[in-house]
């Protein structure tokens, strides 16, 4: 009898165990989706580009998905577990938006975005002490634009300048930052937390993006080129871009293969090397590492395409 009932109470208390980790899940899932959702609409864009990217993998590190909102919506629970086996899970708009990404930033640096009348639409703690902020401009910007946005606010409020451009990812709230120096003892890791999903246009953007432009117009004025150099760059501007290449279905949006033919191209066609490497670097090359492990892309890529053009490069 003692033994009988000793295992219907350990039955019972592996049936609440369990039941209570069904629940625990379960409200997980919900705090994940409720975050997913707040966050992308507060961002304020139609589509967008996630990414999932797996640290450990050489190449094809990053899985890139294009959605629509309901469609993102209906993949968290694919986003999760590909979460929980190892992969960082990113967002940003798909396009030309009207967002700024600045990373890298602390809880003082977005109180001062705050009081300096440049409140973001979004805030997210994507680790412990560490902050990551979207701001929201009054319209949607062209390429060059939208990149000299996100350096000028990098650089005026110490965000990451190597993370600031048109096409940065950011962090998406509700998963968890698999880098290994945030793994707890337990093996854990942190959420990216949602602070903030206001989703407001910033009170200084007709003043700033006024800025940006006079900045851009100046720069681009400021220095006459010689006329040999503007024949050269006449010459230049019939050749095909790297967002021509980009655009190619052949390469099934592998953005290596890419930025190989397009290097290959350029060097081919008379684009000097530096041109050629800030093509390349054009894109968000975060998945690759940090700013050395970058570089050392860029490197690889440019070497390999001198090594496929032969001893008919002279550079």
């Amino acid at each position: 009898m003692v033994l009988y009932v000793q295992g219907v109470y350990d039955q019972g208390t592996l049936l609440r165990s369990c039941c209570a980790l069904v629940k625990s899940k379960e409200m997980a899932a919900t705090l994940t989706l409720e975050a997913v959702e707040k966050q992308s609409r507060a961002m304020g864009a139609q589509v967008f580009d996630i990414g999932l990217f797996d640290p450990n993998a050489a190449e094809g590190a990053m899985l890139p998905r294009l959605w629509n909102l309901d469609t993102l919506l209906r993949s968290v629970s694919w986003l999760r577990l590909k979460n929980a086996e190892g992969r960082h899970i990113y967002i940003r708009p798909a396009g030309e938006h009207s967002l700024s990404l600045i990373d890298d930033a602390n809880i003082q640096v977005v109180e001062r975005l705050k009081s300096e009348g440049f409140a973001p639409a979004v805030v997210l703690e994507t680790s412990p002490g560490n902050f990551q902020t979207w701001l929201r401009h009054a319209q949607i910007l062209p390429k060059h634009l939208s990149t000299l946005a996100a350096r000028l606010l990098a650089s005026r409020y110490g965000g990451d300048l190597a993370s600031a451009d048109w096409r940065h990812y950011g962090r998406l709230a509700g998963f968890t930052n698999r880098k290994d120096k945030y793994r707890k003892t337990n093996g854990t890791f942190p959420y990216v937390r949602l602070h903030e999903a206001t989703g407001v246009v910033y009170s200084n953007a007709v003043a700033f993006l006024a800025e940006v432009k006079s900045i851009y117009e100046a720069e681009k004025y400021k220095v006459a080129a010689p006329a040999s150099l503007q024949c050269r760059r006449l010459r230049r501007s019939n050749l095909r871009s790297i967002e021509d290449f980009r655009a190619k279905p052949i390469y099934g949006g592998d953005q290596t293969r890419v930025d190989l033919a397009y290097a290959v191209y350029a060097l081919a066609h008379g684009v000097p090397e530096n041109e050629a490497r800030n093509a390349v670097a054009s894109r968000d090359l975060t998945h690759k590492g940090d700013a050395k492990r970058q570089q050392e892309y860029v490197n690889r890529t440019i070497k390999k395409a001198r090594e496929r053009i032969g001893d008919n490069w002279k550079g």
